[in-house]
């Protein structure tokens, strides 16, 4: 029952039901990474279930891709797919140009890929992710392991020119030693408290030798999906 779900996860399962809505049948379709989009691949599931939809699906994680086969939804890859109609994720955090951070589950270099190479990208979160600003949650940034102490010197000099509120930065742990990316790599978090142009900022540290990818996406998402508590969803459209 979802009235026994804690306020949080019911506003997520309230964004990922609404944005099932645009979903069509014969789509190929992103499948992101997190609580949020764990939501949606199930209720998508469901779905398929019931009404008989034809989804080919592209997951952005080996977590998701898990997960998506364990319900079975029919998967291929991007390179197989070449092209999606749509892409579902959800976000750390999100400000009013719908400019997004990712990346808290580690997935964010595929989750790009994924979303920029889509018609469209949906997502879907909580109040909670809407902020004025982003930088309260802490930017994650991939990075080549090879030289990685190197590469992280030169990204906290960069951030000595960039209008940050923080510049706090720590290597991302898992159970055993450096938390490391399905892709082989390793992630820096950036506690930057407050993150003035965020754009810019994706763009000089991806000119950086040993940054694989940012947390930012910037220009990337059409709309947002914000899921209530009570049931009620608002989706708010990128300006043009």
């Amino acid at each position: 029952m979802t009235d026994d779900l804690p306020a949080a996860e019911r506003g997520k399962r309230t964004a990922a039901a609404r944005a099932l809505e645009f979903v069509s049948d014969g789509m190929k379709l992103g499948l992101g990474t997190g609580s949020t989009a764990r939501w949606f691949v199930d209720l998508l599931a469901e779905r398929m279930r019931a009404e008989g939809l034809r989804i080919t699906g592209v997951p952005t994680s080996s977590r998701t891709r898990a997960q998506a086969e364990a319900l079975g939804i029919p998967l291929t890859t991007l390179d197989q797919a070449g092209w999606l109609d749509l892409t579902i994720d959800g976000a750390d955090e999100f400000d009013a140009r719908l400019n997004l951070i990712k990346g808290g589950g580690g997935a964010l270099l595929q989750e790009k890929i994924v979303a920029t190479a889509c018609d469209r990208m949906v997502v879907i979160t909580d109040l909670s992710k809407q902020v004025a600003t982003l930088g309260a949650f802490p930017l994650p940034v991939e990075l080549v392991r090879f030289g990685a102490a190197a590469t992280r010197r030169l990204i906290g000099e960069l951030l000595e020119r960039h209008d940050v509120a923080g510049r706090d930065m720590i290597l991302r742990q898992g159970e055993d030693g450096p938390y490391i990316t399905d892709e082989g790599h390793y992630i820096v978090d950036l506690d930057l408290g407050r993150i003035g142009d965020p754009a810019l900022l994706n763009t000089d540290l991806n000119a950086i030798p040993g940054v694989v990818e940012t947390g930012l996406f910037t220009g990337i998402a059409s709309a947002v999906v914000v899921g209530n508590p009570d049931g009620t969803a608002r989706v708010i459209e990128r300006e043009l």
